[in-house]
C-alpha cells in the first residue's frame, strides 16, 4: 500500500492566503523597543552623566535578573 504524498507544500498553502504564525518574539520585542524608547523620551528630568538615578538603576537590575533566569 503507497503513501500519497501531499499535494500542497507549506510554501503553497501561504501565498494561497492561509493564516501565518508569527514567533511570539517578533511582536514582543518591536513592542519592548518601543516602550524603552518611549521611557527614555518622556523621562521629565535634566541628563545626568553619572548620578546613577533609581528608576533606570531598578530597570537594569530587573533586565538583568530577568536575562539570568
Amino acid at each position: 500500500m503507497a503513501a500519497h504524498p501531499h499535494s500542497r507544500t507549506h510554501a503553497q498553502a501561504s501565498r494561497s492566503g492561509g493564516a501565518i504564525r508569527l514567533p511570539w518574539w517578533s511582536l514582543a520585542l518591536p513592542a519592548l523597543a518601543f516602550g524603552v524608547l518611549f521611557l527614555l523620551v518622556a523621562e521629565p528630568g535634566p541628563a545626568h552623566a553619572a548620578t546613577g538615578d533609581p528608576a533606570v538603576v531598578r530597570i537594569l537590575e530587573r533586565l538583568q535578573v530577568t536575562l539570568a533566569r
